[in-house]
C-alpha cells in the first residue's frame, strides 16, 4: 500500500476487520487521520467506507484489530463513550428526530445540558434556514435542510473529530456552498474532519489528505494535491479520472 507520512496522527485503525453477519466487510484496513485539516475516504461503492465510519463510532464492533485516538484505545468502547471522548458522526441517512423541532434537535445534542446562543449563530451563519424553521418539526423539512441540521447537531458543540458520510449527495449546489464554507471553517478550529464523499469538486478544495478504498482495505493514502493532479493515478485507484465525480 502506498502511504503518506503521518507526523501527528488523531485517529489511527491497524489492521481493523469488520464482519456483519455472514460477510466480511473490511479486511484489514490501516487508516491514519493527521490530527487537523481534512481528511477523505475514497473509494467504489461497496468498497468499505462507510462501514469504516461506523466501526470507527463503535456502531458495528471491529472483529479484529485496533482503534487508536487521541492516544486512547477506542476499539471496544460503545457508542456513547466515544461521542463523549470527543467524536460525532453525520450519518449519510440525514438522522433527525422528526418530531422535535430544530432548537430541540440542537438542544438534544448539546452534551452540556444547554445551547450555546453563539455557537448556534454561528453555525446558522452558514445555513440561515435553520432559523427560519427554528421551531419547525425537522421532519418537515426538505432533504438539505435535514442535512444541516445533522451536520448543526454534530459541531454543536466542539468536537475533537467529525465523522461525515456523503453530505453533498443529492444537495441543491447552494446548499453545497454552504456546506464548504462550514467545513473551511472548522478546518480552522481544533475539529478534524474525516469524510466520505464523491463529489470531487467538493473535496479536491477542502481535502488535505486522501486515503482510497478498495475490497475492504486502504490500497492508497497520500496528499489529496498529489491525486487530484495524477489523471493516471485516479485511473489506477477508482477506475475513472476523479473529474467525473461531480
Amino acid at each position: 500500500m502506498e502511504r503518506q507520512n503521518q507526523l501527528d496522527p488523531l485517529l489511527t485503525l491497524s489492521g481493523v476487520h469488520t464482519h456483519i453477519g455472514q460477510y466480511h466487510i473490511l479486511q484489514g484496513v490501516d487508516l491514519v487521520v493527521p490530527r487537523g485539516g481534512l481528511s477523505v475516504l475514497l473509494g467504489r461503492n461497496g468498497a468499505g467506507k462507510t462501514t469504516t465510519l461506523r466501526t470507527i463510532m463503535g456502531l458495528w464492533q471491529a472483529s479484529a484489530g485496533s482503534i487508536t485516538f487521541d492516544g486512547q484505545d477506542i476499539t471496544r468502547m460503545s457508542t456513547p463513550d466515544i461521542a463523549r471522548a470527543g467524536i460525532a458522526y453525520v450519518p449519510e441517512s440525514m438522522a433527525v428526530f422528526s418530531e422535535l423541532t430544530v432548537r430541540e434537535n440542537l438542544y438534544l445534542a448539546a452534551r452540556s445540558g444547554a445551547l450555546d446562543n453563539a455557537r448556534v449563530d454561528w453555525i446558522c451563519g452558514f445555513f440561515p434556514a435553520l432559523k427560519k424553521f427554528w421551531n419547525y418539526p425537522a421532519g418537515n423539512l426538505s432533504g438539505g435542510q435535514k442535512q444541516m441540521v445533522a451536520i448543526a447537531r454534530a459541531i454543536v458543540e466542539p468536537r475533537k473529530l467529525l465523522l461525515v458520510d456523503e453530505p453533498t449527495k443529492g444537495l441543491a449546489p447552494a446548499i453545497v456552498q454552504s456546506l464548504m464554507a462550514a467545513f473551511r471553517e472548522l478546518k480552522d478550529t481544533d475539529t478534524t474532519i474525516l469524510l466520505v464523499e464523491q463529489n470531487f469538486n467538493f473535496v479536491r478544495t477542502l481535502g488535505d489528505s486522501v486515503s482510497v478504498m478498495d475490497d475492504g482495505r486502504v490500497v492508497h493514502a497520500g496528499s489529496m494535491r498529489e491525486l487530484a493532479d495524477d489523471d493516471e493515478l485516479q485511473t489506477r485507484l477508482l477506475g475513472l479520472s476523479l473529474d467525473s465525480h461531480q
